[in-house]
């Protein structure tokens, strides 16, 4: 039986300079859903990658000295090398200057102009050249881009526009008739109210005072501005076509089941994108995600203000799977979470090293000094067992719940709960206690075989979230029982010989 599709993307990450740990957030998140989704049995494509076009990058080019092309190969090149540290398992990792992306782009404006979704005029505005985004007088906070906080500068110069204003009751129509299309809601009555009601202004999508872009086809002055270039990436890479048919892989695949973005390009997504491709034809996208931040000491980070981290630093002093876990388990669904060093070593301390870390070597160093490293039988149950029997009974359909709504932080906390059960079970079962009476060696073993199970369990369900980790931790418990298919309680292979048990987490200070 064919398994059924899950498409998922991140938002491709501009290369203007090297991502932050806030940026890295969203391929991590994106990352711990498309594993969670091969686990359970998906036919998952993960889609990431690089948005190389635009002024930006233009000026940074001339500062460093070196074409576009050269600057855009260098910081795609440290975007990557970031994204396989950090174990993300992308399917595609695209990049916008790729000449069949440009091909095909080329051919959705030329379709658009064509059937008159474009027109050309002149554009007067203020300008964020950062953020590469127009903004009217009345959208400015205190003089400045909304967005980003820095200087705008008036531009006057002939454009392209998409006429988005005669698609505005289309899509306020379709927001509303499709109410999982936009999530978090809060951010989905942001949009409706902030942007779509109040009416939407035609949309600039050409430029002729830079010239690092995707040419206009039939106007070689103009290039084609960040949003038809950018956005069609999802489309591009998997064979769409505007005029012939499709790939195999296009047909298979999209639409997208999630677009997992950051709030701050939400209406890019949720108004631009939709726009685009219902005037193409094309299905739209399940569902948008517009996810939190990552906060510095509860501040936006930003070069500007010097408070930069990154994960490939984080990642060497402490391990991938501890930054793994940190940004993923301290952003909740719809709020922003916040990142500090201390805060990062105490997580590590007291959930990875004492809760998880410590629960694994105490259990094998047991079952090593008691029963000379062989999974002991399960033959002597009582009934302060049934507590935790019936948690690893539930865990599954928690986590399963938690991972299909988003909510990706509570499906690791349910499984956190549960390894600190094992630790409280430790407490009131006392194995050492039992090792001392030779007629309680069953109990013991029990006990033991539970603990063992219980920590297969877990680790099955945390592999999306800690892909090293559980790899280690399957190795120490020498099983070939860790697909979603042994999440069962009572799964683990009697009389297996147990690995070495290792550090997972080395505690901090």
């Amino acid at each position: 039986m064919d398994k059924e599709k899950y498409y998922i993307s991140t938002a491709i990450t501009y290369t203007s300079s090297k991502p932050h740990l806030g940026n890295t957030y969203e391929a991590v998140l994106a990352d711990a859903i498309a594993r969670y989704k091969r686990l359970v049995g998906y036919d998952v494509y993960f889609q990431t990658g690089t948005d190389e076009h635009g002024e930006k990058i233009e000026n940074k080019a001339n500062e460093a000295g070196v074409t576009p092309q050269e600057y855009v190969d260098n910081i795609a090149g440290q975007i990557k090398d970031i994204w396989d540290v950090m174990n993300i398992s992308y399917d595609n990792f695209v990049r916008t200057t790729n000449k069949e992306h440009e091909r095909v782009v080329q051919d959705i404006f030329k379709k658009l102009y064509d059937q008159g979704d474009i027109y050309k005029g002149e554009y007067t505005g203020l300008y964020c050249t950062p953020c590469e985004s127009f903004w009217t007088e009345s959208q400015l906070v205190d003089g400045k881009c909304p967005d980003c906080g820095r200087e705008v500068h008036e531009t006057s110069e002939e454009a392209y526009f998409f006429e988005m204003s005669k698609y505005s009751k289309w899509l306020e129509d379709y927001i509303e008739s499709h109410p999982g299309f936009i999530e978090p809601e809060a951010r989905k009555n942001e949009i409706m109210n902030n942007f779509i009601k109040p009416g939407l202004k035609d949309l600039c999508i050409s430029r002729t005072s830079f010239k690092w872009g995707i040419p206009v086809t039939f106007d070689e002055k103009h290039v084609i501005y960040v949003w038809i270039d950018a956005l069609s990436n999802y489309i591009t890479f998997l064979g769409y076509e505007v005029n012939k048919e499709s790939s195999n892989k296009f047909k298979k695949y999209w639409p997208a089941d999630l677009h997992l973005i950051g709030k701050d390009i939400l209406r890019f997504h949720t108004i631009y994108w939709p726009i685009m491709l219902h005037a193409l034809g094309v299905e739209l996208p399940k569902k948008i995600f517009g996810h939190p931040w990552l906060l510095f000491s509860d501040d936006k980070m930003s070069k500007s203000k010097g408070n930069i981290i990154y994960a490939d630093d984080l990642a060497n002093k402490y391990g991938v799977d501890a930054v793994r876990y940190y940004v993923l388990q301290e952003i909740p669904f719809a709020s922003d979470g916040n990142f500090t060093i201390e805060l990062l070593e105490n997580s590590i301390n007291s959930n990875l090293a004492n809760n998880y870390g410590n629960l694994v070597n105490r259990t094998i160093a047991m079952v090593n000094k008691y029963f000379d490293g062989i999974v002991p039988e399960n033959i002597c149950k009582e009934d302060m067992d049934n507590k935790l029997i019936e948690s690893l009974y539930n865990l599954p359909k928690i986590v399963d719940e938690k991972m299909n709504s988003y909510h990706i932080c509570d499906a690791i906390d349910a499984i956190f709960d549960v390894l600190r059960e094992c630790n409280k079970y430790i407490d009131d079962t006392t194995p050492w206690i039992l090792a001392k009476d030779e007629s309680k060696k069953g109990r013991l073993g029990t006990v033991l075989y539970n603990l063992l199970d219980a920590i297969r369990i877990c680790t099955i369900l945390l592999s999306p979230f800690m892909p090293d980790t559980s790899e280690k931790v399957f190795k120490e418990l020498n099983t070939n029982k860790t697909k979603y298919e042994d999440v069962g309680y009572n799964g683990l292979e009697i009389g297996n010989k147990l690995g070495d048990a290792e550090v997972l987490f080395e505690r901090i200070g």
